[in-house]
């Protein structure tokens, strides 16, 4: 049997999952996705790499991660499905892009993964040198393995309170913060903007700096996307998603571009410290005690949280996936808690193989990671801009939308646009040029890919599992 939506749209390939997850849980899902190692680690690298002008590359893409979010809202809210906009490429602009986008997000997921564990690891470890990185990573995995192979809404529960540290410690960051830029901390004076212009003034790299750190920005800003993935599992999608991703918005601008005018504000670009640590950097200036320690525990939970997030998000697409046939069969297959056993168990191999990578590049696999995934994310957001280009007529012709994009569908154009320019921007510099280069190889090797298994079930009977969607999609398309 197929769910519908309060719309009497149908949810597919969600149907067997559990439906237990609450607006709640989705909500501080896609904050505790989005709010790890970008944010934590990935921050001070950006500053150094474009100095104060980051604030252009953070304004940027929160732009593109509003209207995009908007649109998978829409498209989220009318079509509930684990697949998210893996199914909404796949009826809207046909069934490679589905494959393709699938799989380019569940991989882009599992270098995230690599990087919350080296990152949660490397910081445990300063406090217990005595044990091996790698041993500490290993129980990481194999404890949030259990989580996720219990019930939905333990996950979410466990989720929504581990979220809630890292927002609440951020939302302290930012009022400290504010109160030292203007001086009214005990013994501080207004700092101006003496930070924004000396040092080599606000543009200290030039445009070029500001198209390197749209890379480490874009990395950053991924993760948010799980609420559309989780809302197949929640108890009213369509009211659920309409919600979250209203709040999940302005939740992550408010905390990312906050913070990183905060640090700007407060110390030179080019400061060792800010580059290293700059929460606790910041902090420290107000002289708070134990500021150090405190914000290691801060970072770690944040960084675990996102892990544990985006375990689910891997094993949920790996699920959605191979119900529509665009993988192995038996990801399909749930537990008693109905949960897809062997899609949470690929996410874990995988995890080991990052504690692997830890013994072997303990130095450098954090930024071989961070550096691999914010062209992915680009490639991601275009499809889904053209998918919702696509359907947003079509879906109101099944019925009313909870939630629409503004101004379609100038906005969505729009939003092409400024992603075509980004990447335009991109190829002045060699580092992310590379990285655009490798990511389009890696689509085409997955639309090659896509053909492939294509051809391959087309040969084959049909299976249940694989007819979930089909009259929905032939609903779209005729």
């Amino acid at each position: 049997m197929t769910t519908t939506t309060t719309s009497g749209r149908p949810a597919p390939d969600s149907e067997n999952l559990g439906h237990s997850l609450k607006v709640r849980h989705l909500t501080m899902m896609g904050l505790g996705s989005a709010i790890g190692a970008g944010l934590f680690l990935g921050t001070g690298a950006g500053i150094s790499t474009a100095g104060p002008a980051i604030l252009i590359s953070y304004c940027i893409a929160g732009i593109i991660v509003v209207f995009v979010m908007r649109m998978l809202g829409e498209m989220g809210a009318a079509i509930p499905a684990s697949g998210s906009f893996s199914h909404y490429a796949r009826i809207g602009i046909g069934p490679w892009a589905g494959f393709v986008m699938g799989w380019l997000y569940w991989s882009l997921l599992i270098m995230v993964i690599g990087a919350e564990i080296t990152g949660a690891s490397a910081i445990m470890h300063t406090w217990w040198p005595d044990i091996p990185q790698w041993v500490i990573a290993a129980i990481i995995v194999t404890f949030f393995a259990a989580v996720n192979l219990s019930r939905v809404a333990n996950f979410g529960e466990f989720e929504f309170w581990f979220a809630l540290i890292k927002v609440a410690v951020i939302v302290g960051f930012l009022i400290v913060g504010v109160l030292l830029i203007f001086g009214i901390f005990p013994n501080t004076s207004p700092v101006g903007f003496t930070n924004l212009v000396d040092h080599g003034g606000f543009l200290p790299n030039g445009i070029e700096g500001i198209a390197a750190g749209l890379l480490i920005v874009a990395f950053a800003f991924g993760g948010i996307e799980i609420v559309t993935i989780a809302a197949a599992e929640s108890k009213d999608p369509e009211r659920s998603i309409g919600f979250a991703v209203r709040s999940v918005i302005w939740r992550i601008s408010l905390f990312y571009i906050g913070s990183v005018a905060i640090m700007v504000f407060l110390l030179p670009w080019n400061s060792e410290n800010l580059a290293q640590s700059p929460f606790v950097s910041v902090l420290n200036l107000a002289g708070i005690p134990y500021v150090a320690g405190f914000m290691e525990f801060v970072v770690v939970a944040a960084l675990l949280s996102a892990y544990n997030a985006q375990m689910y998000a891997t094993s949920r697409m790996a699920y959605s996936l191979a119900s529509r046939g665009d993988g192995p069969r038996i990801l399909t297959r749930l537990s008693r808690n109905e949960v897809p056993i062997f899609g949470v168990l690929l996410s874990v191999f995988f995890s080991f193989v990052s504690v692997i990578l830890i013994w072997l590049l303990p130095d450098s696999l954090l930024g071989i990671l961070l550096n691999a995934v914010g062209a992915s994310l680009l490639v991601i957001w275009i499809f889904i801009a053209v998918a919702q280009l696509r359907l947003r007529r079509q879906l109101e012709r099944q019925g009313p939308l909870a939630v629409k994009m503004w101004l379609f569908p100038y906005l969505t154009w729009a939003t092409l646009a400024m992603l075509g320019g980004l990447i335009v921007l991109m190829m002045t510099d060699t580092a992310a040029r590379e990285q655009l280069i490798t990511t389009g190889v890696f689509c085409l090797l997955l639309t090659v890919a896509a053909v492939l298994t294509h051809r391959h079930n087309a040969r084959q009977p049909p299976h249940d599992h694989l007819l979930s969607d089909h009259g929905f999609t032939e609903s779209l398309r005729h």
